[in-house]
């Protein structure tokens, strides 16, 4: 899915890292919830409060995720999950453009 349609756009930007990581919320009528970001070069570790899918749009990155211990590199586009209550570490080289998508299950 290339665009969203009927939704509505927070405004204030989510800022990590000293704005080397931000995103923008994306509502839709049905509760769900998305954001959309920037990720610029360097290391990072977060940490879910409920499932997340992330989807890189363009970038280059490592990601180690929970229980692993080899990092999964994406060129260009991929997507990853991670459970809910865990952390995972990215290690970003370009500037990454992504798409994270919260799941309550």
């Amino acid at each position: 899915m290339s665009q969203f349609e009927n939704v509505t756009v927070v405004k204030k930007a989510n800022v990590y890292f000293d704005g080397k990581v931000t995103s923008r919320a994306v509502l839709f009528a049905d509760g769900t919830r998305k954001t959309l970001g920037i990720m610029l070069p360097g290391e990072y570790e977060f940490g879910t409060d409920v499932k997340e899918v992330m989807e890189i749009l363009a970038g280059e990155l490592k990601v180690l995720l929970p229980g692993s211990t080899e990092w999964l590199e994406i060129n260009g586009t991929g997507e990853f999950t991670v459970p809910a209550g865990q952390k995972f570490k990215l290690d970003v080289r370009t500037v990454t453009d992504y798409c994270c998508s919260y799941i309550s299950e």
